[in-house]
């Protein structure tokens, strides 16, 4: 069971034997030692300890401390009893108070609490924290979108605010135009009228000053001859008033021009409820089969059998034609095998080195095919960004297109189906999981605290307990995530000239992976803790790029510059 760890996780434990070095692996519950396989072996054919309870360490009972009973102070309370809920000892258990109460060994009650609270703790980092998590990310963009939303709005309600000005400017404008023409109307009927008596103001001026030239004496005899009847007075001309313009004020509201601007307003419907997915599907566990009980089964007698060996030993070799190199390795049914090189040749074999089938693809330097549960074959293409399927009839079809991102590394998972997938874009890198359909369901690149987690995730595998292991060579890591996409610890080898390439995992959990720089093989426990270093320079490894477990439990091996795949026995 998973535990919370450093993300830095990088010692190992060693055996509890005296003058014994070597790994840690297992541990005897009655004397809380730990040992090393060839102990554990030592152990449980000695006399003394062949009835003890060992166990593989993460399943181990924890020492508890000394505590000395209450009413036998010189006898240690090792016994719970169930009823009372008191520690005892051995000697309480024969008092009446206790006649017929049940007692349990304080070991067992505590394994089982402490099981129970591992259990919760994994739960909680698994699935309710990352849950909770995403869901308060989808209220962070929630809010983005509603602050989106109420700009555009405040934007429309600006925008229809100035359409509404520039009418009442034009209006304005308008009316404005309309005062002027009326004014120049009453102005030239006035202007005509002023020139009316202007004219009638110039003919009584004359006739006055032709009355006035007959009133002097010296003019008698004029004034006696001149027919004055005839020189009857015009009438004053008549003219109209003009009528005054008026103005009626416009009759509007707030009311009336908020109309006029629209409405808003949240509409008066139910919202939706937040989505919580629930813990089954969150992990994208599949129910399992019949036929899968039983093989968990029998891998779980297997794992009781099995242990790192102490000698690597070389069981066969064979040669790939078709390529130069061997830079990723997926077993196919029958025993088969797909191999690539760095040139985009992509190679189907049998164990005999046989080439079944070939294709030139426009992959490189990076983990980019893999075996489905089905026995097909899906590959990555960067170039067009679309993830292909070969079917077991050779038939090449489009599977999955990635959009913008280029499709990198790949992994088909044995547990439940999924398609883990490695992806660049512009700088970025992430891991997202497909189900074996092809619908996207999980996007991994950040973790709790924001922080890019790839940067070139190379090779990507599957562990059997979820746990995502990718090698980043940029990165310079072999970073771990569990099955809902939180880190759990990325191991460096603590160096600064750590190369990451080829990535597997075993039936033990292990972690394997290839040093390109140092020209190694390290070998892992599932939490990041080194164990040792499977194969070295001295062993005959050149230049490791590429690593697969078959199902009889060998490590094929495939190397830069030979077209020669080696296999080894490293489990007993």
């Amino acid at each position: 069971m998973a535990t919370s760890l450093p993300v830095t996780a990088q010692h190992y434990l060693k055996c509890g034997t005296d003058n014994c070095e070597k790994n840690c692996q297992f541990y005897c519950n009655p004397c809380h030692r730990q040992l090393c396989e060839q102990c554990r072996v030592k152990h449980q054919k000695s006399l003394d300890t062949k009835n003890h309870e060992v166990v593989p360490f993460l399943q181990h009972k924890r020492h508890l401390p000394v505590d000395k009973c209450k009413l036998h102070p010189t006898r240690n309370a090792d016994i719970l009893c169930n009823e009372c809920k008191i520690p005892l000892c051995s000697k309480c258990t024969t008092m009446e108070e206790h006649f017929g109460h049940k007692f349990v060994d304080m070991e067992d009650t505590d394994a089982e609490k402490f099981a129970f609270c591992l259990e919760e703790i994994s739960k909680i980092q698994e699935y309710f924290l990352p849950t909770s998590k995403e869901m308060k990310t989808e209220t962070d963009e929630d809010g983005r979108e509603v602050k989106k939303i109420m700009d555009g709005i405040r934007n429309s309600i600006k925008a229809e605010a100035k359409s509404l000005k520039d009418l009442v400017d034009k209006v304005t404008s308008d009316k404005l135009e309309q005062a002027n023409t009326i004014e120049k109307s009453l102005l030239k009927v006035l202007k005509q009228q002023e020139k009316t008596y202007h004219d009638y103001n110039k003919y009584l001026e004359k006739l006055l000053k032709e009355f006035h030239g007959y009133l002097p004496l010296s003019n008698f005899k004029v004034l006696l001859s001149a027919k004055l009847e005839n020189s009857k007075i015009q009438s004053i001309p008549e003219t109209s008033k003009p009528v005054s313009p008026v103005f009626t004020a416009g009759q509007f509201t707030y009311d009336d021009v908020s109309k006029l601007l629209g409405k808003i307003g949240v509409p008066n419907i139910k919202p939706d409820k937040r989505k919580i997915k629930p813990m089954a599907t969150s992990l994208t566990q599949l129910k399992p089969t019949g036929k899968e009980i039983k093989q968990d089964r029998e891998k779980s007698d297997m794992k009781q059998t099995l242990s790192l060996s102490t000698y690597v030993t070389k069981v066969r070799e064979y040669t790939v034609p078709g390529v130069d190199s061997v830079f990723h390795v997926s077993l196919g049914k029958s025993g088969r095998l797909w191999l690539r090189d760095g040139r985009g040749n992509l190679v189907h074999t049998d164990l005999q080195g046989n080439q079944l089938q070939k294709i030139q693809t426009s992959g490189k330097y990076e983990g980019y095919h893999t075996v489905t549960q089905d026995g097909d074959l899906i590959y990555t293409d960067r170039k067009n960004k679309v993830i292909n399927r070969i079917k077991q009839d050779n038939t090449v079809t489009e599977f999955i297109r990635t959009g913008d991102w280029e499709p990198f590394s790949i992994h088909s998972s044995h547990i439940n189906g999924d398609i883990l997938v490695g992806m660049i874009k512009d700088g970025e890198a992430k891991i997202t999981r497909y189900n074996k359909t092809g619908e996207e369901i999980q996007n991994i690149q950040r973790d709790d605290k924001g922080q890019e987690m790839y940067d070139d995730p190379r090779y990507i595998t599957e562990n059997i307990n979820g746990d995502i292991c990718t090698s980043d060579i940029n990165k310079r890591a072999v970073v771990v995530v569990n099955r809902s996409g939180q880190h759990r610890f990325s191991y460096t080898d603590q160096g600064s000239k750590f190369f990451p390439y080829g990535i597997c995992t075993d039936i033990l959990s292990h972690i394997i992976v290839c040093d390109r720089y140092l020209k190694k093989v390290h070998i892992l426990n599932q939490d990041g803790h080194f164990l040792s270093t499977l194969l070295t320079p001295q062993q005959g490894l050149t230049r490791p790029r590429s690593l697969c477990v078959d199902d009889e439990n060998n490590l094929h091996v495939g190397q830069f510059d030979s077209n020669t795949v080696t296999v080894y026995k490293y489990l007993e």
